[in-house]
């Protein structure tokens, strides 16, 4: 038995080792693009992140960060958490294996019952494993273990700062110390493992909640070591885990602190009381309530509630790591989500109610319409010495008959409904059926965000497009596009781990039925569970899969027990349990090195930099103590990263346009962050605050239809006039805007001052900028904009990315001055109605060719998706307008040298050519660079053909890549006629007309 045990802690180990180097050697350097860049920030300052946040990964990613030699290494460092905890996954994956290899060749003989309930004694000996079995077993742990280390998803979030990592890192230790617990269950001292089960699922909560769902596989352990199977304790077992996942999910995580928020209102608002009084007050009682319990289990001998009681506690032990979360928002540091630093609005972070809801058990498909409104509870904020109500969460209330069981269909977004016809045949104006319902749920949901990314894990992916489907070993590359047939993510096991699973599965259900329903249980509840639960809409911003891993990695413990089942079949022909387990180990093992061979390019991301390089572009693409308006995620977290992290241009101010609808974020906008100065506005509190101007829907006044001055319309705000109030049905009032023509007079001496336009535009400076705003309603971040900008008097650079979208330009596209990969807000109008606004070329020159970096973007080694490639793209639009400015002003040499450095930075073998590349094709004549000119057309119209052939005959969620592909065709037969490429625009057109006919002209 020593000799065994020390057998399994070597080769865990080991296993352990070869992870932990292949995630090291393919570690992100940086930031990636998503969540990567604020958890990395808020791990380094310890700052407050997004809804649901993940305190105690922050703690641990602190920790990590510590060991940075400088703040550019941080990130590597903060990486490496994720690395280390997915090693740490194999390494628990490995021994489960192990241990339920082990009950599948060694049944050890045990007692029937539990602890203190057992009437057998413990069993007489342990049976050894021989040789034989034991290089089985230990080939079983190694190959599913290094299955799971190489698939794709797996991997994807090994390698950058991710929560997803360090929570399969709990589920696999959970699962592991379960078996450990079954082990030892008619030890008297077994109990402490369920306690640290529950602490560890405590500490996971602060990581995230996909842990939880290991809960009724473990029931089902426990439930197993009884004395007696029968269906109805099984179905008491899967009730009970069902509610002790309930409890942990609604009723702890956001349970306990909306009950201290209960207690906490109630005590300041009405006894009188200060701010934290009810908090304190219901904590004591908390307290007080489970030490009376605890010394009542003691008391009564009663060892079952005793141990539920300590593992309670020891759940609220690991959970406190979320203490961290209103601690330093008290502090209001510059990455402060939500501002949950009082008891209120820390349960309204908790239960993430800036997402919204779907409907999962019973509710109202996307055709249903209200038949009333009801309120919910009160809503409150912290005033000065009391909480304030600012309303009540109005819930819509459906007829019974417009409600269904399992609704699917429920986004009554016109977007979301397009897409659903793409997956089942709804048509307008009626009720989709329940069978409807289904057949999105199992067409869909299932089947393209489930099963296609198990496909994608065990049977072949077949590119990193989004929507990208299962590869299948008989499928060619011929005649696919060079995107699909060239791509890194391309990758191809043969099915070979799929059907390893397939036959481990097969032989654990012939040997250890119970055994197989556990993992089984764990498959299902980490897999499809989710997917039900999710109620994912028709389209995604990106691919899921991560959400699985969970799924996968129960799927990897049949891939290593298939190693038996082929031990197995050979020690019948070679009579030898040795050779045998040998031969099958190695067999085994060819498929954890195929998946490694084919994953490493799409996964190595050792020499990639373009996410966090792209923040810096944007931010260099601004003067010095500038406001900058981003987007969203991906335009959004590499910034924080850039500025937290690297200290990188912190005089400029990143506002996040989706966040501008909140009050809290604008409170953040008007504080002072590092050299960056208050927002400029005049709008207090209590004229944004929650509740308060939303939202300002258009209402004609006709005495201000001409237009009205913005100062004046934003001091008519700030005072809540009369002559803006409309009212409701209700009786409730609410602030509008009378028009949509604005103006601004402008103090040309002041924008002078502030250089805030080129000399050679200083002339064009107009007296009073006039612009409409085409909108039917006023969001809140609209209404900051326009304070901002009537407030500002130009002494603060205002900029947006050109990622932002256009309509939060708010009808200023005429006063944008394009400085890089930002537009500046100034007081000259272009008349160009080709482009928005003009371009500031001599300043954009400097930004783009000597401050941008574009670090190893011409390497063809590095594997860049779509992701990715989004952001050279929008460079290269942005090169374009740049040299065309200076074709203007007759400059060909500068024009040249600009297109010189932009093919030479995004080669096409790299970042290959996009829909922002046929322009080049004219100035590039223009210059005499005729060659690269008739090249880019000649492999551009090969490459859409190729496309668009193959997406003719694929289902309709490639339509996007349709239509970006006859855009292409478009521009260049628009741009072969303008160079004198007369024939091959002939040929071109011909091709479009070919394919525009396809689409039935649409």
């Amino acid at each position: 038995m020593l000799q065994y045990n020390r057998i399994n802690n070597l080769v865990g180990w080991l296993v352990f080792a070869v992870a932990t180097i292949a995630y090291v050697l393919t570690l992100e350097p940086t930031a990636s693009f998503w969540d990567s860049g604020e958890f990395i920030a808020c791990s380094y300052k310890l700052l407050v992140p997004h809804p649901p946040g993940a305190p105690f990964y922050l703690l641990l990613g602190r920790i990590f960060s510590l060991f940075a030699g400088d703040p550019s290494q941080v990130a590597w460092w903060v990486n490496l958490l994720s690395a280390l905890s997915s090693s740490f996954t194999v390494l628990f994956l490995f021994w489960t294996i192990t241990i339920l290899a082990r009950k599948l060749l060694v049944p050890a003989r045990r007692p029937s019952t539990i602890g203190a309930m057992a009437t057998a004694t413990a069993p007489e000996e342990t049976l050894v494993p021989t040789l034989g079995q034991t290089i089985a077993i230990m080939g079983a742990g190694a190959v599913g273990a290094l299955a799971f280390t190489f698939s794709d998803s797996f991997w994807f979030s090994a390698v950058e700062a991710e929560v997803y990592a360090l929570s399969s890192f709990f589920t696999a230790f959970v699962v592991w110390a379960m078996l450990r617990w079954e082990s030892r269950a008619h030890d008297p001292a077994s109990d402490k493992w369920l306690i640290l089960i529950a602490y560890m699922v405590g500490l996971s909560i602060g990581v995230h909640l996909l842990n939880l769902v290991a809960i009724p596989a473990l029931a089902f352990i426990f439930f197993f070591q009884l004395k007696k199977y029968s269906n109805k304790g099984a179905i008491i077992t899967l009730v009970v885990s069902a509610l002790i996942l309930g409890v942990v999910l609604v009723g702890i995580i956001p349970g306990l602190p909306s009950l201290a928020g209960s207690f906490e209102v109630m005590f300041v608002n009405s006894f009188g009381l200060p701010f934290g009084s009810g908090v304190i007050f219901f904590v004591a009682l908390f307290i007080g309530a489970i030490v009376w319990a605890v010394r009542y289990a003691i008391r009564t001998g009663n060892r079952t509630l005793h141990t539920a009681l300590v593992s309670f506690i020891f759940v609220l032990i690991g959970y406190s790591s979320y203490l961290i979360i209103p601690i330093r928002s008290g502090y209001d540091p510059t990455i402060d989500e939500n501002d949950p630093e009082n008891i209120v609005s820390f349960v309204s972070y908790l239960k993430r109610e800036q997402y919204g809801d779907r409907p999962l058990l019973l509710g109202p498909q996307f055709n249903a319409e209200p038949v009333d409104q009801e309120e919910g509870a009160a809503q409150y904020i912290k005033g000065k010495d009391k909480y304030i109500e600012v309303g009540r969460k109005v819930e819509p209330v459906y007829d019974s008959k417009d409600k269904v069981l399992l609704p699917r269909l429920y986004s009554n977004q016109p977007g979301h409904i397009a897409q659903y016809k793409k997956w089942v045949d709804v048509q307008e104006g009626q009720k989709p059926s329940f069978g409807e319902n289904m057949s999105f749920l199992i067409r869909y949901q299932m089947g393209h965000m489930f099963w296609r990314y198990f496909g994608w894990n065990f049977v072949g992916r077949e590119g990193d497009i989004q929507q990208s489907g299962v590869l299948w070993p008989w499928e060619s590359s011929e005649g696919l596009p060079d995107r699909v047939a060239e791509s890194k993510a391309r990758n191809n096991f043969y099915m070979l781990p799929l059907a390893l699973g397939i036959i481990g599965l097969i032989f654990q259900i012939r040997r250890k039925q119970r055994d197989a329903f556990v993992v089984g249980l764990l498959f299902f509840f980490t897999g499809l569970a989710i997917v039900i639960y999710l109620n994912q809409p028709p389209i995604e911003p990106r691919e899921r899969d991560y959400t699985f891993a969970g799924a996968f990695y129960a799927y990897c413990i049949w891939i290593g027990l298939g190693v038996l089942a082929i031990a197995d079949f050979l020690r019948r022909t070679v009579k030898s349990d040795v050779l045998a387990g040998v031969v099958a180990t190695v067999i085994g093992l060819l498929i954890p090195g195929i998946m490694a061979a084919q994953g490493w390019d799409d996964h190595d991301r050792s020499d990639r930099y373009h996410s966090v390089d792209s923040a810096k572009n944007l931010l260099s693409s601004v003067a010095p103590n500038a406001i900058l308006f981003t987007n969203g995620d991906n335009d959004t977290f590499p910034l924080w990263y850039a500025q937290e992290v690297e200290g990188f241009r912190t005089d400029v101010r990143v506002a996040v346009l989706s966040y501008m609808n909140t009050d809290w974020y604008i409170d953040q906008m008007k504080r002072q962050a590092y050299e960056s100065d208050p927002f400029p506005m005049i709008l207090e509190n209590e004229n944004y605050r929650q509740g308060i101007n939303d939202y300002l829907p258009y209402v004609e006044r006709p005495e201000v239809a001409s237009g009205i001055d913005l100062k004046q319309y934003i001091q008519l705000v700030k005072q809540n006039h009369q002559a803006l109030q409309i009212g409701d049905r209700a009786g409730r009032t609410y602030l509008s805007f009378p028009t949509k023509n604005f103006f601004l007079n402008v103090d040309k001496q002041a924008v002078i001052a502030a250089n805030a336009v080129p000399t050679q535009y200083q002339d064009s400076i107009v007296s009073q900028m006039r612009w409409t705003i085409d909108k039917g309603g006023l969001e809140k971040k609209h209404l900051a904009i326009l304070d901002l900008i009537a407030n500002n008097n130009w002494k603060r650079p205002v900029y947006f990315s050109t990622t932002a979208d256009n309509s939060d330009f708010l009808g200023l596209d005429n006063y944008l001055q394009l400085e890089g990969l930002a537009y500046r807000v100034v007081p000259v109008q272009s008349r160009n109605t080709d482009q928005l606004g003009y371009i500031a070329k001599n300043i954009m020159y400097d930004n783009m060719m000597n401050k941008f970096s574009w670090r190893n973007l011409d390497r063809t080694d590095i594997f860049y998706d779509e992701n990715y490639l989004r952001f050279p793209a929008n460079a290269r639009d942005k090169y374009y307008q740049l040299t065309m400015e200076y074709l203007k002003a007759g400059d060909k040499a500068t024009a040249k040298k600009i297109m010189d450095h932009v093919f030479a930075v995004f080669p096409d073998k790299s970042i290959p050519y996009d829909y922002y590349v046929p322009p080049f094709v004219v100035p590039l004549y223009e210059v005499g660079e005729q060659k690269r000119a008739q090249e880019i057309v000649n492999t551009m119209a090969a490459r859409a053909d190729n496309s668009l052939r193959y997406y003719f005959t694929q289902n309709s969620m490639f339509e996007t890549e349709i239509r970006i592909n006859l855009y292409i065709l478009q521009q260049l037969i628009q741009v072969a006629r303008q160079v004198g490429m007369t024939q091959k625009a002939t040929e071109i057109e011909q091709k479009f007309m070919q394919y525009y006919g396809q689409m039935g002209g649409s």
